[in-house]
């Protein structure tokens, strides 16, 4: 196997999660004969062309980009075969078909949100808050045909606290995944670092480990039904995309930032109190949930206080 400093990297990714660690590679002094991410895309009110973040990044940086619609399209296969590439690193990017992942010799390598075998599927950084976890983690791992289920080359453990939000877990994992891609690149290479398979389950055990399916409108509509701390925990897992959501006087009213407390509410679920002033509290099943920080229907995002001095409540 070639050295780090001699292996050719091809780089797949798409959103600024992503140009963190393609940024490390690019400083570390790695081989990165290619960049592969997203056609450009209409955006914004002129509908103008639109690049991704990794695109950006590896434009500024000189980097050879291909950007295919179809992975499976023989001139993008072609183009990818002449890179010549000793190994893949994805970081978030789409799935990849087997002709694309199985092309280099030492493999692709993909950097996951969570501490497989938990978590697997689109959103581990949202699910994990979501469900009231702890820790968390990183994992770099070989693909292979299932999702998120080939073998595991490093993890590393991260501590979440009790009022951490999604974007800011999302900030710490893309530099801690960052640094364990290069880590794990540098053993890899060298021959002293062995993949693993993951843990093996039986089916009952697997079906009791959480998953982190994509996230659809419906996860995002908070339930006051629920006790106070599943709400709260669902408020910051969602924050700020794609945010919780409720009504508030027939208006949708977007939450990106609460506390709670499990003080029996004399009001229904769903049901709000306010002094107009300082406070904005609606009584969830065992409690309530004070909003923070929020967004209503054609309104900025602002501190509840702000709100309250320029809202009328019907």
């Amino acid at each position: 196997m070639p050295t780090l400093k001699d292996c050719r990297i091809v780089f797949m990714g798409t959103p600024e999660f992503a140009v963190a660690t393609l940024d490390k590679l690019v400083l570390e002094g790695c081989n990165i004969v290619g960049v592969i991410t997203a056609p450009d895309k209409p955006a914004g009110r002129g509908m103008q062309l639109s690049q991704s973040a990794v695109k950006k990044y590896a434009v500024e940086h000189g980097l050879h980009v291909l950007q295919p619609i179809k992975l499976k399209d023989p001139v993008f296969i072609d183009e990818l075969k002449s890179l010549n590439a000793d190994v893949q690193i994805v970081v978030a990017f789409r799935m990849l078909p087997e002709m694309v992942w199985n092309m280099p010799p030492m493999g692709t390598i993909n950097l996951h949100g969570s501490v497989l075998p938990k978590y697997r599927g689109a959103a581990p950084i949202n699910w994990a808050i979501i469900n009231g976890e702890t820790e968390t983690g990183v994992t770099t791992f070989k693909l292979k045909h299932e999702i998120d289920t080939g073998d595991v080359l490093m993890q590393e453990i991260i501590p979440i606290t009790d009022s951490m939000k999604a974007g800011e877990l999302h900030d710490i994992m893309k530099e801690i995944g960052a640094n364990l891609i290069h880590q794990t690149l540098e053993q890899y290479c060298s021959n002293t670092l062995m993949p693993k398979p993951q843990i093996q389950l039986s089916q009952t055990a697997m079906d009791e480990i959480p998953s982190a399916p994509k996230l659809h409108t419906d996860t995002s509509r908070i339930d006051w039904n629920l006790p106070a701390k599943k709400i709260f925990n669902l408020i910051r897992g969602l924050s700020p995309y794609p945010a919780a959501f409720t009504q508030l006087d027939g208006k949708l009213l977007k939450i990106y930032k609460a506390s709670y407390v499990n003080t029996e509410p004399n009001l229904s679920p769903g049901e709000y109190k306010t002094d107009g002033k300082s406070f904005l509290q609606f009584a969830a099943a065992d409690g309530w949930v004070n909003i923070l920080e929020l967004q209503l229907e054609g309104k900025k995002r602002m501190e509840v206080d702000a709100f309250l001095r320029g809202h009328r409540f019907k």
